[in-house]
């Protein structure tokens, strides 16, 4: 009997899940690389010259400490960083805390990276926390599971556009020609569900390929909100077969979304950060983090003579090397 390794399985019950995940109505460029977070689905798509190329869930900022809308761009990555607390958050958790060194107990996981201008204090980034991903929990920091994030930090660019957006719903068609609605709840209370254009598509495609869509169907679907794609065009227990395509439902149409044609991007030299590098945000805790033991003082009296410090080398960004990606290990503890 043939083994099966089962990280072979594994990857290829990710692959599947991706596959099936519903795609939202954003045109990607149709050049370069291209990230879209889409904050009521909790997932994160990456495009690759007009192309879906990756998907990965993804935990949010919660209500009150949102993930910023609009557009950005993917900034530095820093392997293995130094989280340093905001002032904020060491009041909130008053235990002396200034810093939380590279390991399992650092929120920020094995990597994190940039999005959009420093000031905003965004980022996506690696946790201590695998369960609490995908969610809308975050303090406004976009997490991804470590070794996701380590994956797509390996992936992508500094200097590619990234969306941050906010569907609630996903019209999309499957390679058998049947067409799938998604709906997700509205955690940043927006309510810009546009179920009239929504419903102007669903009625343009059913008609111009023959089928029969019914409506009551899609107002279950719009009323229970539970995330899961479903068929509005096959009986019941026929399977999604991937790849999706979403439709251009946000303009009524019954085409497919198109991407947006740009010239190719220009040459970007991708930012690495030294390891170790400190990063302030607020990514927040749920548990205490036990402080560092003290250094213990030098055995040499303090009035001793001191030899004289051996000047700093310039800064130097080098990226770490491959096996350094492999020093952290997912922790199995409960929620930071």
């Amino acid at each position: 009997m043939k083994k099966i390794s089962f990280g072979l399985v594994a990857a290829s019950f990710c692959a599947a899940a991706a596959a099936n995940t519903p795609v939202p109505d954003h045109q990607p460029m149709s050049a370069g690389q291209h990230v879209v977070i889409n904050i009521p689905q909790q997932r994160l798509f990456l495009y690759t010259d007009g192309k879906l190329t990756k998907v990965y869930p993804v935990a949010v900022g919660k209500a009150a400490t949102q993930t910023n809308l609009g557009e950005h761009k993917i900034g530095a990555k820093a392997f293995n960083p130094t989280w340093h607390i905001p002032k904020s958050i060491q009041k909130e958790r008053n235990d002396g805390v200034k810093t939380v060194p590279p390991g399992p107990n650092n929120p920020l996981g094995p990597v994190f990276v940039r999005m959009g201008d420093p000031k905003l204090g965004l980022g996506i980034h690696g946790t201590n926390a695998p369960a609490s991903v995908p969610g809308v929990r975050s303090h406004g920091c976009v997490r991804m599971k470590s070794p996701d994030a380590l994956e797509f930090a390996k992936t992508i660019t500094s200097g590619s556009p990234a969306s941050v957006i906010y569907q609630m719903a996903a019209l999309n068609t499957d390679a058998n020609n049947n067409l799938w609605l998604a709906a997700y709840r509205d955690p940043y209370n927006q309510k810009n569900l546009n179920t009239e254009a929504l419903r102007k598509s669903i009625n343009a495609w059913a008609k111009a390929h023959g089928k029969t869509v019914n409506p009551k169907r899609v107002d279950a679907i719009l009323k229970n909100r539970t995330g899961q794609i479903n068929c509005l065009t096959c009986a019941k227990g026929v399977k999604v077969k991937g790849p999706l395509q979403s439709l251009a439902w946000n303009s009524g149409s019954a085409a497919h979304t198109k991407p947006k044609v740009a010239p190719p991007p220009a040459p970007v030299k991708d930012e690495v950060l030294p390891a170790g590098t400190e990063i302030e945000v607020d990514a927040g805790t749920d548990k205490p983090v036990t402080p560092a033991a003290p250094t213990a003082p030098a055995s040499a009296p303090a009035t001793a003579p001191q030899p004289p410090k051996a000047p700093e080398a310039p800064y130097q960004p080098v990226r770490p090397a491959p096996e350094q990606y492999q020093k952290y290990k997912e922790p199995t503890d409960t929620l930071f």
